[in-house]
């Protein structure tokens, strides 16, 4: 059992909290029972799994999925795994998982650009640009899951995918949605209405030319963009769109989460998929 705070695995763990060095490791850290759950329904690699042992004698079940998978496992102290794991009160288990390009996108937005050829069809993604909030990207992600999202981009300056807040956000959601760093939304915005799919900005009522996101066809194939928590979408990826949906709001009321105006959209999607049929 590693009891040490000053083991070496105690010190590589701690550097995954920062994005510099989960970039640097090509790694990244998964917290908790549920997360380990789905990390093992969807055949996740998994680097190094640590836990306590009271945890083990809990969760007997899934510590032997876990080992199935894992390189590597330790029994460590809880003072030992309270050290290695970022929140407050750690239930007793964490993994370190490597980073996926090809499965995930969780490259750098300079070794995993969105080059033409690599667009895949899909019936609904998401663009979000400049979103910071990691509560917001991973309740995001978890939207999509629940909705079918196909693709999922984030724009190289925002939260990272695998920041661990927002991995817990997610509820485990995060496996199901294809997600991936874009180092050029335009770009692939142009990707995207070249090959047929239907681009809308969210915007405000006020802005001219906006519709309803009742009103706009969002059956798909369909790209929404949504922008920053506070700032909303960049003049020019908003001039990219080929329409602009708002929601409309209450009077006084200035504006909506990112994230719940991306549930309304995507469920909004939904109910039109079942209810209607394409032209």
């Amino acid at each position: 059992m590693l009891t040490s705070l000053q083991n070496p695995l105690v010190k590589q763990i701690r550097r995954l909290h920062r994005a510099k060095g989960r970039r640097e490791a090509g790694q990244f850290l998964l917290e908790g029972t549920h997360l380990l759950q789905e990390a093992c329904a969807v055949g996740q690699p998994l680097d190094v799994v640590c836990c306590t042992e009271g945890w083990c004698d809990r969760e007997p079940e899934l510590w032997g999925r876990l080992g199935a998978i894992a390189a590597r496992l330790e029994l460590v102290s809880p003072e030992v795994l309270a050290a290695m794991a970022t929140t407050v009160t750690p239930d007793g288990v964490i993994a370190l998982a490597p980073r996926d390009p090809v499965r995930f996108g969780l490259g750098d937005a300079e070794t995993d650009p969105a080059e033409p050829a690599a667009l895949e069809p899909f019936r609904v993604g998401l663009l979000l640009e400049t979103v910071q909030d990691p509560g917001n990207l991973g309740t995001i992600i978890r939207a999509a899951a629940a909705t079918g999202v196909d693709r999922l981009w984030v724009s190289a300056d925002s939260v990272d995918l695998d920041h661990p807040k927002v991995l817990r956000a997610t509820a485990g959601q995060w496996f199901r949605v294809p997600c991936g760093v874009c180092s050029d939304s335009l770009a692939l915005v142009d990707q995207a209405k070249a090959a047929g799919v239907t681009v809308l900005a969210t915007t405000s009522l006020e802005v001219a030319g906006a519709m309803s996101y009742w009103e706009a066809d969002l059956r798909g194939p369909v790209l929404l963009l949504l922008g920053n928590e506070g700032a909303g979408l960049s003049p020019a990826l908003m001039a990219a769109a080929d329409g602009r949906v708002s929601i409309p709001l209450a009077s006084g009321v200035e504006s909506l989460n990112v994230a719940i105006a991306a549930a309304l959209l995507l469920y909004e999607g939904v109910r039109q998929r079942q209810t209607t049929q394409p032209d």
